[in-house]
């Protein structure tokens, strides 16, 4: 039943953060003096939207916690058909703030011209409008959109009239915001949900009765030059988009639309604009303190970036093609940083992953230590902060174990979902290890290193207390709502044996142990330079130990290959896929079993002509459109082509290369997707997107810069002040390479590459500092 009030109520734009003086009842909530009544007590005018039958292409723009997702006009649409683009809105805090966004002119969808998010943490749209009637012929009427996200949101629309006489026409804006949790974005259901909520506020005179009174029906009067969207989560929280609207007002609203009714002289410009504010309890939801303007918000990230610049190793070679994918993997690496408390990592992948992950964040960490070690310093540091103290079934969490995934929304707050944070990964913490000693050689930063020893001790010693149980570091689903697979393959398909049968855990994943043997090989000898040599010589002899029974158990003696996994019962999981080559690089392997993995993930059954599959498509269970039963994805072939490498195996690595560039240069904005699906490359068919891919996603963007140091095989060792330039060698489409400022230990250098012929030849063009650099032909 609607609430009726004995004198006019307007929505205003500003919420009080809840104090102990708040009320809250089920009929409304009074926070200092405000009040929110419950959505369905005060009815709306509903705006009609304009219906999509299908899905469309979407501009993706991030600023630090914050991203939005709009069609290609810059639109969110209030409805559709079979809920198409289900991921488009603004989204903070695993929270969708706004999932209407809706520009119309006289109730019509605008033409569409082009458009734009190049920038990244921009979009532009130029669009015109469709002939309405007789009174507004089609293409006067430019309409040029840019939307900006530093804080909050801004959006500047300039209105312009083409033709030669005065046109008069509406133009209506039209927000809504749902409030849901990203996971319900992503299908979760829920059986009980918050309640929207209305902000109203009476004349100052006078303060409403807020009771219900069947005789009269006046609705609120909404005259306020700003709007505030609100919700009430099941744990008490408050949460506001307010809209604040800036250069012309609007001149009426309707419900949530605001409406101005222009009339434009020929070739006059209007300009309008509002600032989305988002806000949990009147504090703000993103760690980004918003400016005031859309201007002020463009040149803060304008600077930000320049800044970033400045910092990282600059990559450019002759070829422009090869420079554009190095620039926008530049760019991405600075749109997907993510700040988390007082550290800032990446985040893993837009839509679906702008959170914190453990193994994402590490391995784009160590994929980048070339590009700039500071990203791997913050990783380290922040996991250490979340590293598992105590037993916890429902997180999955254990003394030194490494999260997998944090979650910040409404389902995380309310125990719904076991991610505050959920550790479900059983490589994260080996995987920190490896980047722990890797961080030290290339910076030779003591004090991060003593500071961190004893986390490095804690997950030294998870690891060998969960490999008491089966001999080796092996996952199976403690949670509820965990994952059923917990390595980087972990939808619920991929673990199968060559018949396509799921394996039974607890799973034993090859590629996990031979991080296990990594990090104690390379932890040891940290433990020497420490003086702990008892720890160096105990960790060296399980490496050994392990290396031994790892060649014995997982080899699949009819197929030549190593098995995906030992299952439960200590079977061979003996289908053909990618993961053994990741142990190809870390020194598991005996080099005739390591060189035998190599040919065989060349077969035409495993690489595709753009990279090596995830499953062979041999198998009964290979499925090309499958997240990692066939696909083809970035960072693992990255990983797949610095094992090659290290087997001297350089052509192989530089056609895996070859096959990834050809690939990234065919997307939009030249960025590599989270991954593809596995069809055929055939002639000049383009690759086949996998549907809902994220992108920009991390540990794709950082295969680009794990590929050059494949090229250019770097082998830092700061803590005594020495690189090595080991058989550089760049493939026949690049002729040239250089790096500036690039960062080893505490000096600074540039290099340069050039190639002729089959040769590539180094030196040294500028060196600020004493290190050493030994080039090897």
């Amino acid at each position: 039943m609607p609430i009726s009030l004995r004198r006019k109520i307007r929505p205003v734009g500003g919420i009080i953060a809840m104090t102990p003086d708040t009320l809250t009842t089920p009929e409304k909530i009074v926070l200092d003096g405000k009040t929110f009544v419950p959505a369905e007590q005060i009815p709306i005018p509903e705006w009609p939207c304009v219906l999509s039958e299908r899905p469309q292409p979407v501009l993706t723009v991030k600023d630090d916690d914050l991203f939005l997702i709009t069609d290609t006009l810059g639109n969110i649409a209030g409805c559709s058909i079979n809920d198409v683009n289900p991921s488009m809105g603004l989204f903070c805090a695993d929270t969708r703030f706004l999932s209407r966004l809706e520009l119309q002119l006289d109730g019509h969808s605008p033409i569409l011209l082009s458009s734009t998010a190049d920038k990244g943490f921009s979009l532009s749209v130029l669009c015109t409008n469709p002939r309405i009637d007789e009174r507004l012929p089609a293409d006067t009427v430019g309409i040029r959109r840019e939307v900006v996200l530093n804080g909050a949101l801004f959006e500047e629309i300039e209105v312009s009239n083409y033709s030669t006489t005065t046109l008069s026409f509406e133009l209506s804006l039209s927000f809504d915001a749902d409030f849901v949790d990203l996971f319900e974005v992503r299908g979760h259901g829920r059986d009980k949900r918050g309640r929207l909520l209305r902000l109203v506020e009476p004349p100052q005179e006078e303060t409403p009765h807020l009771g219900l009174d069947t005789t009269q029906h006046q609705q609120p009067e909404y005259v306020e030059k700003s709007l505030t969207l609100a919700y009430q989560g099941l744990d008490g929280a408050v949460m506001e988009s307010r809209i604040k609207f800036q250069h012309r007002q609007p001149d009426d609203f309707r419900g949530y639309t605001a409406i101005w009714r222009l009339e434009l002289a020929s070739h006059e410009t209007q300009k309008l604009g509002y600032r989305i504010n988002i806000l949990t309890n009147n504090k703000l939801s993103s760690t980004v303190n918003p400016p005031i303007t859309l201007v002020q918000a463009r040149s803060a990230e304008l600077m930000e970036e320049r800044e970033w610049g400045q910092q990282i190793t600059q990559i450019r070679s002759d070829k422009s093609i090869f420079n554009r994918v190095i620039e926008r993997a530049e760019q991405d690496m600075y749109l997907l940083r993510q700040s988390f408390g007082k550290h800032q990592t990446v985040s893993a992948g837009v839509p679906w992953f702008s959170t914190l992950f453990g193994r994402d964040s590490l391995i784009t960490a160590s994929q980048t230590l070339m590009l700039n070690p500071k990203i791997a310093k913050e990783t380290l540091t922040l996991l250490a902060l979340y590293q598992g103290k105590s037993e916890d079934e429902w997180r999955e969490e254990e003394p030194g174990k490494i999260l997998h995934e944090l979650r910040l929304g409404e389902l995380a707050r309310c125990q719904e979902i076991p991610h505050t944070p959920y550790y479900g990964t059983i490589d994260a913490t080996p995987l920190w290890l490896m980047l722990y000693a890797d961080y030290y050689s290339w910076t030779h930063d003591g004090e991060t290193l003593e500071q961190l020893w004893n986390h490095a001790i804690a997950s030294m010693d998870w690891i060998d207390r969960t490999m008491e149980k089966t001999g080796y570091l092996s996952y199976f689903r403690k949670s509820k709502l965990g994952l059923a697979n917990q390595g980087w393959k972990d939808s619920g398909d991929c673990i199968v044996n060559r018949k396509g049968e799921l394996a039974n855990g607890p799973v034993s994943l090859c590629e996990v142990q031979a991080y296990v043997y990594a990090a104690k090989m390379r932890l040891a000898e940290i433990a020497r330079m420490k003086k702990r040599l008892d720890l160096a010589d105990r960790w060296v002899e399980e490496a050994k130990n392990l290396k031994v029974r790892f060649n014995r158990d997982f080899w699949i003696e009819d197929q030549d290959f190593c098995a995906l996994a030992l299952d439960g019962e200590g079977e061979l999981v003996d289908s053909i896929t990618s993961n053994p080559g990741h142990c190809l690089q870390l020194g598991i392997f005996t080099p005739e079993k390591a060189y035998s993995v190599a040919e065989r993930l060349r077969a035409p059954d495993m690489f595709n002509g753009w990279g090596i599959r995830t499953l062979s498509s041999s198998s009964p269970a290979y499925n090309p459109m499958g997240y990692h039963i066939g696909s083809v994805w970035p960072h693992d072939n990255a990983i797949i082509a610095m094992g090659l490498r290290s087997l001297g195996l350089i052509d192989q690595a530089l056609e895996v290369f070859q096959g990834l560039f050809d690939m990234t240069s065919l997307q939009p904005y030249q960025r590599p997707p989270e991954l593809l699906c596995g069809y055929e490359r055939n002639g000049d068919n383009a690759p086949v997107q996998y549907p809902v891919a994220c992108t920009p996603q991390a540990w794709a963007t950082g295969s680009i810069f794990q590929l050059l140091q494949m090229m250019v095989n770097l082998v830092p060792d700061a803590p005594n002040n020495c690189l090595r330039i080991i058989d550089p060698t760049l493939p026949e489409s690049i002729n040239r390479l250089s790096l500036h400022n690039l960062r080893v230990g505490s000096t600074i250098l540039d290099l340069e590459f050039e190639r002729s012929g089959s040769t590539t030849a180094c030196r040294v063009a500028k060196k600020r500092g004493n290190l050493r650099v030994v080039i090897e032909a």
